[in-house]
């Protein structure tokens, strides 16, 4: 190995691990809309409701866990490191603690697979920060965006496939679910065309009924967002012509909160409520093509090594332009 990089920084959003985590870490998420306490605690309930935790943590630590085997069984000799946007370990602290172990460049992988303004740009400007707070911080570069990597497709198309099986197909709504942003940052950004790809190489051998859907929105009702929401959209359906609901949850890596509030209990909700049936197939991150696909993208850095992209789109730049996915503008309260 001889390009200098001695260590790979995992980088995700975060999420509470006790009851008493959850304002907090609303508030961090939420930081300069001065959004009272009370309302955060309403809209904290789903993390109260389950013990105050979010299961985020616990698949980056199974993340880091099966990377770190990976690595081995590869002879990496990379320090892994991990750190959040939102919750402990923050990635100010991460950083610091690379610095004091003497690492001088890092890559790093964020758990997030497309460009946008929150999914890409904001977490470089986090690492920035980050690295301007610590004296003889080390070089940190982003890893590319991945939406179309044969890592994070392969086991989505498996699992939609699978799901089909076990149905009628015929009579089968196959919704993919990405998180709503507002539609500025749409307009600013490749977020929706590379969903869209994402989707396309997911049904390329897979004959279905299929549409890109959205969830979780956040932003007040003045302000036009992604449409329609997965809730909408299933209760939108015919029940005489439809028996079953499958969805992709083609905008996220992991079963994290929004996927257990947003589609495993809201969206199911709403497909009961009409007499469907419903299924969610499980996201790429549990599975052992997604690991060797980080695999994959550490050794484009060490050894050189060829990337691979899938689909028309190719691959996306590792250093994003200064007009790439612009932050959002904020507007001063009267």
């Amino acid at each position: 190995m001889t390009s200098g990089i001695d260590a790979l920084l995992l980088v995700s959003f975060g999420g509470p691990e006790a009851p008493e985590e959850v304002v907090p870490f609303l508030q961090r998420v939420t930081a300069g809309r001065n959004i009272p306490e009370e309302r955060l605690r309403l809209v904290g309930q789903h993390y109260f409701d389950r013990g105050g935790i979010s299961p985020i943590n616990g698949l980056c630590r199974d993340l880091l866990a099966s990377i770190q085997l990976a690595f081995d069984e590869a002879g990496i000799d990379l320090a892994v490191y991990w750190g959040n946007r939102n919750s402990a370990p923050f990635l100010d602290d991460t950083v610091a603690r690379m610095a004091a172990d003497g690492v001088q460049h890092a890559l790093a992988f964020v758990t997030s697979a497309y460009s946008s303004y929150s999914g890409c740009r904001q977490y470089r400007e986090n690492i920035e920060a980050a690295q301007n707070g610590v004296d003889d911080a080390p070089v940190i570069d982003k890893l590319r965006v991945f939406f179309n990597h044969p890592g994070f497709i392969e086991p989505l198309v498996d699992g939609l496939a699978d799901a089909l099986r076990a149905g009628n197909a015929a009579r089968t709504q196959v919704f993919f679910s990405a998180h709503s942003i507002p539609q500025s940052l749409a307009d600013s950004s490749r977020y929706v065309e590379q969903l869209t790809s994402a989707c396309e190489l997911i049904t390329a051998d897979i004959e279905c009924d299929w549409s890109l859907v959205w969830q979780s929105r956040s932003g007040p009702p003045t302000v036009p967002w992604l449409e329609p929401d997965i809730v909408d959209a299933i209760k939108g359906l015919d029940p005489g012509l439809t028996e079953r609901v499958v969805v992709v949850p083609v905008g996220f890596v992991s079963d994290h909160m929004e996927v257990l509030q947003d589609l495993d209990t809201d969206a199911a909700a709403a497909a009961g409520e009409i007499g469907v049936a419903f299924e969610r197939v499980t996201t790429s991150g549990t599975d052992s093509r997604f690991v060797q696909m980080i695999v994959d993208l550490v050794n484009e850095k060490l050894e050189g090594t060829t990337p691979v992209a899938l689909g028309p789109l190719g691959l996306v730049p590792d250093q994003c332009g200064l007009d790439c996915c612009p932050a959002p503008v904020r507007r001063r309260p009267r």
